[in-house]
């Protein structure tokens, strides 16, 4: 007689329709076999992200449902599919989930041409912060050119994106100027940033600092705040946002820029110590409704991700 085995299971964190928190639960799923150029990793920690609740919320146009939720993961290899060669069962990966996968669970694909070799002295918390934030600020602060002792101003230098852009450009030997909350002060000045109170009086305060205009201007929050500070600039072309693409059209600037190299380009960064990921938020995966109720509140310091086990 043979016993048939239950194929394993495997949690991931979903949203059931689109819309908002009410819609999101843990489910259970048989463990995903990778495809041709797939790699099957055990994820040791996800990074959370605006753009997890944004698709949720069908922002991104709709998705087919259950749909797992995260954009970045770290983990360690368990299976590879036909034709990687390039990776192996045990490999430590950093990357984004493949298509119609997700973040927020035991387990995910990644495409291999995706990964990135994840740096032993890396903890996997941090790894998982740079698939997404890691790249968006790499990015940003690579979009135009700048020389040492120039200076850049960071909008919603408090968060994931803007603490990493902040280091990045101190790593590049500029004045870095963060605007943010006064409870995200502690977290910007870590960075080796100034810090500017936003709110009103922003624009004099930059002014105070840096007399003869702003060489890079980041954006992270868009709208009035961006219009707000955009006359800092010395040209409408050196303001970067990855948040409001309409504004920073309208203001001649750039949104979202995008560099093939990036993920590997800040990865290196970290592994030599010239950046550190403020990871001040860590989850169990059966928490993450909270986790990412935190990040959409948008009054989360640093980075939160969810570590599944």
């Amino acid at each position: 007689m043979t016993t048939e085995h239950a194929a394993p299971l495997s949690r991931h964190y979903v949203f059931t329709e689109h819309g908002g928190p009410e819609t999101e639960a843990l489910l259970e799923r048989a463990v995903p076999e990778p495809g041709r150029g797939e790699l099957l990793v055990e994820v040791r920690a996800a990074g959370v992200n605006p753009a997890d609740w944004k698709l949720r919320e069908g922002l991104f146009g709709r998705v087919e449902v259950p749909r797992t939720l995260g954009f970045e993961v770290a983990g360690t290899v368990l299976a590879v599919g036909d034709g990687v060669e390039e990776y192996a069962v045990g490999d430590e990966v950093l990357g984004s989930p493949a298509p119609g996968e997700g973040g927020y669970a035991d387990h995910t694909l990644i495409r291999a041409g995706d990964a990135v070799r994840k740096p032993g002295g890396v903890p996997f918390p941090v790894a998982a912060t740079l698939p997404v934030a890691g790249t968006t600020a790499y990015d940003l602060t690579h979009a135009v050119e700048v020389e040492p002792g120039q200076t850049m101003l960071v909008l919603g230098a408090g968060g994931g994106v803007g603490s990493l852009a902040a280091q990045i450009g101190r790593a590049r030997q500029l004045q870095v100027i963060g605007v943010a909350s006064m409870s995200k002060r502690e977290i910007v000045e870590a960075t080796g940033a100034q810090w500017v109170a936003a709110g009103d009086g922003v624009v004099a305060a930059v002014r105070e600092i840096a007399p003869d205009a702003v060489h890079l201007l980041l954006d992270l929050v868009g709208g009035r705040a961006l219009r707000d500070v955009a006359e800092l600039a010395v040209s409408p072309e050196r303001i970067i946002s990855a948040a409001d693409g309409d504004t920073v059209a309208e203001l001649g600037g750039t949104y979202r820029p995008s560099r093939p190299d990036a993920l590997e380009q800040v990865t290196a960064m970290v592994a030599a110590g010239q950046i550190t990921p403020q990871v001040t938020h860590e989850f169990p995966l059966e928490h993450a409704r909270r986790a990412l109720a935190l990040v959409e509140s948008g009054h989360a310091e640093g980075k939160t991700v969810i570590v599944p086990r």
